[in-house]
């Protein structure tokens, strides 16, 4: 069966104080709700509140994760995080390949294999973003664009490394612009990956692997995605920055 996910993207939102708050809040569900529910839950927050969030959730089922790392272990790269001292502070998780990486800072499906390579190297697991953009759909490129971000970037991994992977489905043209995409939509597209996931890796590991969804998931239509065949919970933005709208969404699993 595969692992329920819920995983909490706080972006370059919250000081150390207001993180560790709301961390602790999620952490005092777990021994009911969350356990309950049986899910894997994750917060990212930004990295230098990290150690911080990591120290709150060290005795508890929680985990820590990065939105983003070098590709290089350490060197000369002013300003670069590196995920051997991320995994050195606490961390189990990287975000690679998140719709604002790729669009505001021009990552590449390359880019993205590097920095997977380098955290599964570190000893981190992986939450790789791929999804595509409002044109690509309406020019009826999105199948494509989504079989080569995966193909690209999960090619050259072993049955271990993809073990260490949960793929995340992002439709970018439904985050933050009050379009949604329904659940028929996302399950479609969530079957297509596996369906990519199988021709790389096989059978077996396509249903074992979780893939969860990205675009705009809050507690409204969370349980009716959740319901769906393929999709295996959530990677949540704005709704995981109030402890009582992520723990809904928690609820929905």
């Amino acid at each position: 069966m595969r692992r329920k996910i819920i995983a909490g993207n706080w972006k370059m939102n919250l000081d150390v104080q207001e993180s560790i708050l709301l961390a602790n809040a999620i952490v005092q569900h777990e021994k009911g709700l969350i356990k309950q529910r049986d899910a894997k839950i994750i917060l990212f927050p930004q990295i230098v509140n990290a150690h911080a969030v990591a120290h709150v959730l060290r005795d508890s089922d929680l985990k820590t994760g990065l939105q983003n790392i070098s590709v290089h272990q350490f060197g000369v790269y002013t300003g670069e995080v590196s995920a051997l001292a991320a995994k050195s502070i606490g961390c189990q998780y990287a975000l690679v390949g998140h719709s604002e990486r790729r669009n505001l800072y021009g990552e590449t499906n390359d880019t993205c294999e590097s920095k997977i390579l380098t955290a599964l190297n570190a000893g981190l697991k992986v939450i790789y973003c791929i999804g595509e953009t409002l044109d690509e759909r309406d020019s009826g490129e999105h199948f494509h664009i989504v079989e080569e971000q995966c193909k690209t970037a999960l090619k050259n991994l072993d049955t271990e490394g993809i073990e260490n992977i949960v793929l995340a489905y992002e439709p970018v043209w439904a985050i933050g612009t009050g379009i949604n995409a329904t659940p028929e939509m996302a399950q479609e597209m969530h079957a297509f990956i596996r369906g990519v996931v199988k021709s790389i890796f096989g059978q077996a590991i396509a249903q074992h692997i979780s893939i969860i969804y990205g675009g705009s998931c809050n507690p409204s239509n969370a349980k009716s995605l959740f319901s769906c065949e393929d999709i295996d919970g959530g990677l949540i933005g704005g709704a995981s920055l109030k402890s009582s709208e992520f723990l809904q969404i928690i609820e929905s699993i």
